[in-house]
């Protein structure tokens, strides 16, 4: 089987005391070894309630972490780039209107000559909503029609849609993609309804969980779904993160957060143990955090070195 390496933005910025520009660099060199994706987070404000975070402790320390615009980051790195996937973990789709979500995502897609795998989902702030005048109520019914929107509409139209959310007749939004359609992913609980959502709508799932045994059951319940949806459950992608290492597996999504900004790296080999058991449980896509492994950008060829050497070994 072969193995498919994400690496994740968070954080990187820090080693170069807040500024996100050099952190530019680290991709074009991540993209030149053959790592097979990126991907960033997405928040379009922060209120100071973070203790509202349904996932235990919350990543960012402060509010005024800086939480770069992923549509504009993967822009940006699509020009630098030409072989690695553009990616998100997540995009919060519903703070964006659906045709200009379509739109966005088409464009990116010319950009990158059809490199883009969009991850989507409702996020956790309520405050996020309120600010950007979007109501909190059927988030996932929007980012559901969201996702129902783009692949209307990248289908050239003329397009014509009457949801809960969003109602038109006789649109059509270009340019088209590259590809003729663009994965969506979505980033959300292991619910029936959800995966559900997934089955009809979408083509990947992002989940939290991380503990293999777990996944399995999950993932066998998705792929059962797809199966009642008459989809091929072998099209389905399922990104998940190994888990860091302390001498012994940690499940904990806290010692995950803490470890991104520990002052000792985690052990990268030890953490490579899992993807065995995750590739079994059926994960297609290994999501790693350079921040978890790295003490610094000095180390972080050494990072993209062992892990181009781990990966060769399922290249066959």
């Amino acid at each position: 089987m072969a193995l498919k390496i994400s690496f994740a933005l968070f954080g990187l910025q820090d080693w170069f005391g807040g500024d996100f520009l050099p952190v530019i660099d680290l991709v074009k060199r991540a993209d030149a070894k053959g790592i097979d994706q990126v991907n960033v987070t997405d928040h379009v404000i922060l209120s100071e309630n973070l203790d509202s975070y349904p996932f235990g402790k919350f990543a960012a320390d402060s509010p005024t972490y800086p939480f770069y615009e992923p549509i504009s980051v993967l822009a940006t790195l699509a020009g630098v780039t030409k072989n690695i996937r553009l990616s998100s973990g997540i995009v919060i789709s519903p703070l964006r209107p659906a045709v200009l979500l379509a739109k966005q995502l088409a464009t990116l897609d010319v950009l990158s000559n059809g490199r883009v795998e969009i991850g989507i989902g409702v996020g956790w702030q309520k405050e996020e909503y309120d600010a950007s005048g979007i109501p909190w109520e059927k988030r996932f019914t929007r980012m559901e029609e969201q996702a129902r929107i783009c692949k209307l509409l990248w289908k050239g139209g003329p397009s014509t849609f009457h949801g809960e959310t969003v109602d038109f007749d006789r649109i059509y939004c270009h340019p088209l993609p590259v590809q003729q359609n663009i994965p969506i992913w979505f980033g959300v609980a292991p619910t029936e309804r959800n995966f559900k959502r997934i089955a009809e709508t979408g083509d990947g799932w992002l989940p939290v969980e991380q503990n293999p045994a777990k996944l399995k059951g999950h993932i066998k319940q998705l792929k059962n779904m797809f199966e009642q949806q008459g989809r091929d459950p072998a099209s389905l992608t399922i990104r998940s993160m190994a888990m860091p290492h302390y001498g012994s597996r940690s499940d904990s999504m806290d010692d995950f957060k803490q470890s991104l900004k520990k002052p000792e790296p985690v052990s990268l080999t030890d953490t490579l143990i899992e993807v065995p058991a995750l590739l079994d449980a059926g994960v297609n896509i290994i999501e790693l955090f350079p921040t978890m492994f790295c003490k610094s950008a000095a180390e972080f060829d050494g990072f993209l070195h062992q892990v181009m050497e781990f990966k060769k070994s399922y290249d066959h």
